[in-house]
């Protein structure tokens, strides 16, 4: 069934309570005729580790939000929850929404896995946003996936605002790239959802030797290419052949 402004595919979208970037980002990334709904994820646990865990436990009946819309894939937009409950909770949890609701479902993470996979890149390096706990936890996790983690840069956290990831400034994650690119790395990965990246992103790939990406472009990118039963070529997205003009639409 199609939808007036979804005519090639409706994705059915999860964002973290309080997350203030994945919806516009996904928003910005998706190219003409695709679509999204979103949803979001809830939990009143007191930390952020013990709310991302929350997450998970919570997803197929997040997935209700969605009623009966024509979605064609479920993203979660959400990477913290992957790092902590591991790759093999992780594949079950998807595996059961995939046989509930009979569309392909994947979290921002298996969206990197498959992202890097494309690209050939095996020796990664990570600029995080998160505390050290959840950058060791994210570290194990892409080591579990068969990728070799050769550098990690860290963003300089504010506790005074709303929330220490999602208020942080574009400009703050593209500094952490400067000291990244280096000749043992096939990639560089900007973790998190919940980071701004796409400025950054279009200016690291314009000059950087190797491919730099973001969770929230894999997870748009694995949208289309679940929607569509094909994996999209990723150099485009980098690029930002379809969505550069969009990104300075949005911007002051």
């Amino acid at each position: 069934m199609a939808v007036e402004y979804a005519p090639r595919g409706l994705i059915g979208l999860l964002t973290p309570q309080a997350n203030t970037t994945v919806e516009p980002e996904y928003f910005i990334l998706l190219p003409a005729g695709y679509a999204h709904i979103n949803a979001r994820l809830m939990s009143d646990k007191s930390t952020i580790e013990a709310r991302l865990v929350d997450y998970v436990d919570r997803l197929d009946t997040a997935c209700d939000q969605f009623a009966n819309a024509p979605i064609k894939a479920v993203a979660v937009g959400c990477t913290g929850a992957s790092y902590l409950v591991g790759r093999e909770r992780e594949e079950r949890v998807l595996a059961g929404i995939e046989r509930e609701r009979g569309v392909p479902a994947f979290t921002a993470a298996t969206a990197v896995v498959a992202s890097l996979k494309q690209l050939g890149a095996r020796r990664i390096a990570l600029a995080s946003p998160y505390p050290a706990g959840l950058t060791a936890a994210s570290k194990a996790y892409w080591e579990s996936q068969g990728f070799t983690v050769v550098r990690v840069a860290s963003a300089a956290m504010d506790h005074t605002q709303f929330h220490p990831i999602y208020s942080m400034k574009a400009d703050t994650a593209g500094a952490l790239l400067d000291d990244l690119a280096r000749d043992d790395t096939d990639a560089i990965l900007m973790l998190g959802t919940g980071m701004p990246t796409l400025a950054p992103l279009l200016a690291a790939n314009a000059r950087s030797r190797v491919p730099v990406l973001s969770c929230m472009l894999c997870l748009a990118w694995m949208g289309v290419s679940a929607v569509d039963g094909q994996p999209a070529p990723l150099e485009p997205w980098l690029r930002g052949d379809h969505w550069r003009e969009r990104l300075a639409r949005q911007q002051p």
